[in-house]
């Protein structure tokens, strides 16, 4: 049986061609057709869920150098890390929201690094907001859910209450690498579907487990729609033992350039230089995944032979 085409799911939006997590980038991924748009979740001050990759602000905005927030640079634990920076759970949203987004990856995109500071910071309700206009899918991951939970912020009731006061609703899927804040989501009766990741750099901290362990232990629960994995973790074996348990599999985070390519599909020109990504991404498609995340919605959407998005799908 030929696989069904996977879902395109732009990565914090368009992020290949605009800074990630901004207005500009949702709706370039809208514009490409991409089924869904992923964003990241961590909490403020005042309990606002702010769309950010990290609490630490400084890779993605100005606001190392503004001066009125000079204070506020520390250094915490995130997650067994030391990191010094600006962190979200110190600012206000009202102080967030002065801030302008910044490519996180500049040297490798310039390109991206040209709409520096043209675009705010926006909150899931801003996200929510443009998903359901477009009529598709909005899939939120719920970053670093225990430590925020220590904070007194935590992320799964944030969640609910944003969900519940929103009139017009998207498609929603929820994902974590700690599955103590699906299963809290589950026990509450969220009705939407839940997708674990696994296979991260490091082991979330509600795990003691690697990669290996954590699929034969993988818990099975009311609401758990799939798995999401990295790119190299990818296999028809794997695809095969979750849908035995009923589950999808996702794939994270396909990106054309050739320092994130196995090196087989390289091109000539350095790191940065497209490689032959096309056929890596059909590779991973042939093992029958559900979906895709990308930081260019258009080229992936070409290399999958994808002529319509599917829309809220999943």
């Amino acid at each position: 049986m030929t696989p069904v085409s996977p879902l395109v799911i732009a990565h914090r939006g368009a992020s290949g061609y605009r800074p990630e997590h901004t207005l500009d980038a949702f709706r370039l991924a809208v514009e490409q057709g991409a089924d869904a748009i992923e964003v990241d979740v961590v909490a403020s001050k005042d309990g606002e869920l702010v769309v950010r990759h990290e609490p630490e602000l400084s890779g993605t905005t100005d606001v190392a150098s503004r001066p009125e927030f000079a204070s506020r640079r520390s250094a915490k634990d995130v997650d067994g890390r030391t990191l010094r920076g600006w962190f979200a759970e110190d600012f206000t949203w009202a102080e967030l929201a002065t801030l302008t987004a910044r490519e996180r990856l500049p040297r490798l995109r310039p390109a991206g690094a040209a709409f520096d500071g043209r675009d705010g910071l926006l909150r899931l309700s801003d996200a929510l907001a443009v998903t359901a206009a477009a009529h598709i899918r909005l899939v939120i991951e719920l970053k670093h859910a225990a430590r925020s939970a220590a904070l007194g912020l935590p992320l799964d009731e944030l969640l609910l209450a944003a969900v519940d006061r929103t009139d017009a609703l998207p498609a929603i899927t929820v994902e974590s690498f700690e599955q103590g804040a699906l299963r809290s989501l589950a026990e509450r009766r969220f009705a939407h579907p839940l997708v674990r990741l696994l296979g991260g750099q490091r082991v979330a901290p509600d795990a003691v487990v690697g990669f290996r362990e954590e699929l034969r232990d993988l818990g099975r629960f009311e609401g758990l729609a799939g798995i999401s994995v990295r790119t190299p973790l990818v296999r028809s074996e794997l695809v095969e033992r979750a849908a035995a348990r009923g589950l999808d599999v996702w794939t994270w985070t396909l990106r054309p350039e050739n320092c994130f390519l196995p090196a087989g599909y390289w091109s000539v020109g350095g790191p940065g230089r497209f490689g032959r990504y096309a056929a890596y991404w059909r590779r991973l498609a042939a093992s029958g995944i559900a979906g895709v995340f990308a930081d260019h919605p258009d080229l992936a959407r070409a290399a999958l032979g994808r002529a319509e998005p599917v829309g809220a799908r999943a």
